[in-house]
């Protein structure tokens, strides 16, 4: 139990740390998911009645981190980006530069200028 409330505490000390800028998003992304996964682990080793989920640990043992079980309930660093609300964005964005250009040539707009910044744009988000 011991080593679950240290890994508990520890985590909320490296979202401190993030927050704060005092550590990379590398190092954050590295330690934050081998923090996750020792938690997991060491979570498995106290689960009982008396602990059927982390919260009620926490609870118990007045342990204060709120940072540290959002993480601990997302399964993943802040900075792992959830491809599929990305992915749904990207599509979004992509249909709305198509229709806008494809507007402009549509009313005769062929001048560079008037293009370029709405080409420019979908090709970076392609």
């Amino acid at each position: 139990m011991a080593d679950l409330f240290a890994l508990i505490q520890t985590l909320q000390c490296l979202e401190k740390a993030y927050i704060k800028d005092a550590v990379t998003a590398k190092e954050y992304t590295e330690a934050c998911s081998r923090l996750l996964a020792q938690i997991s682990a060491a979570f498995n080793l106290v689960k009982s009645s008396d602990y059927p989920d982390i919260p009620t640990f926490m609870k118990e043992y007045y342990l204060d981190c709120p940072a540290a079980l959002q993480r601990i309930q997302e399964g993943k660093p802040i900075t792992v980006k959830d491809n599929q609300g990305n992915i749904s964005k990207s599509i979004a964005d992509v249909i709305s530069l198509y229709i806008t250009l494809s507007d402009k040539l549509q009313m005769g707009m062929r001048a560079k200028d008037e293009l370029y910044t709405d080409l420019k744009c979908l090709t970076d988000v392609l």
